[in-house]
């Protein structure tokens, strides 16, 4: 039997329009909700939000039967965190604060088992080989494992083709909230001078044929950004979206 398909992997590469939603609460109930709600995928914030690999794992669990494809960002590169979120099931991982080509090189050769890469065997016990039933699993993991880079700061947006480049990379995620901070615009994402490096970065990709990403909760951004040819869109966060409504509530019956 062999690894799972990867729909989003296939997403990514069509470079199709993908809306998604981050997922904050690390609650497989809040994320089983988030399923159902349509977006094309969800990102599980392990660097972000107050997650750990046993919460990551029920959110997988949560979102299995959903159609929304289940996204995990991890904390760091550190390998044992991709060798552990893979072995739980996750098979699309976004890898923060990426800056060099080599880096992003050896986040894809932890992701890969040999002779591709270096992924440590044993997920026989993991869910991601159903618990042993995958016997093909090691021969047929690598072709469905997807991995986005983020890129967020000065330094990676000055390697950002070579990492873009990169063999095992699908596709490159631009974090605007970072990346205006390190240019100087703390909380100002939406300065013009960002918003020009998000269009340079757009095209950039565009040049070595992976798909780029990004994450913008205003409308408008959310719009411009899709205008520069960014294709796979983040427009929400769980969290966000439930203090708004609350927030309004509030309001509405306090005026």
């Amino acid at each position: 039997m062999a690894a799972i398909p990867n729909p989003f992997k296939k997403m990514l590469a069509s470079k199709e329009r993908a809306i998604g939603c981050w997922l904050g609460f690390g609650e497989a109930n809040c994320a089983e909700m988030m399923g159902t709600a349509g977006f094309d995928w969800l990102v599980i914030d392990a660097e972000h939000g107050p997650n750990d690999i046993r919460s990551v794992r029920d959110q997988l669990m949560a979102l299995e039967n959903s159609a929304s494809n289940a996204v995990v960002r991890l904390p760091s590169d550190e390998v044992w965190m991709i060798k552990q979120a893979l072995d739980v099931g996750a098979q699309t991982l976004l890898i923060p604060m990426v800056e060099t080509a080599e880096q992003a090189k050896n986040i894809a050769s932890a992701m890969r088992y040999p002779p591709e890469g270096t992924r440590g065997m044993g997920a026989t016990l993991a869910r991601a080989t159903r618990f042993g039933e995958m016997s093909d699993y090691a021969v047929t993991a690598n072709a469905e494992i997807a991995l986005i880079v983020q890129v967020e700061t000065v330094k990676g947006m000055s390697n950002l083709e070579a990492i873009a480049n990169v063999d095992g990379v699908d596709g490159v995620f631009i974090g605007p909230a970072d990346l205006s901070a390190d240019m100087g615009f703390p909380g100002n994402s939406a300065a013009p001078e960002v918003a020009a490096e998000m269009q340079r970065a757009s095209e950039v990709i565009a040049r070595t044929g992976k798909s780029a990403g990004s994450l913008a909760l205003n409308d408008k951004t959310a719009r411009s950004y899709a205008e520069m040819g960014y294709s796979f869109m983040a427009v929400a966060i769980d969290v966000v979206l439930l203090m708004q409504a609350a927030r309004a509530k509030v309001n509405a019956w306090k005026t």
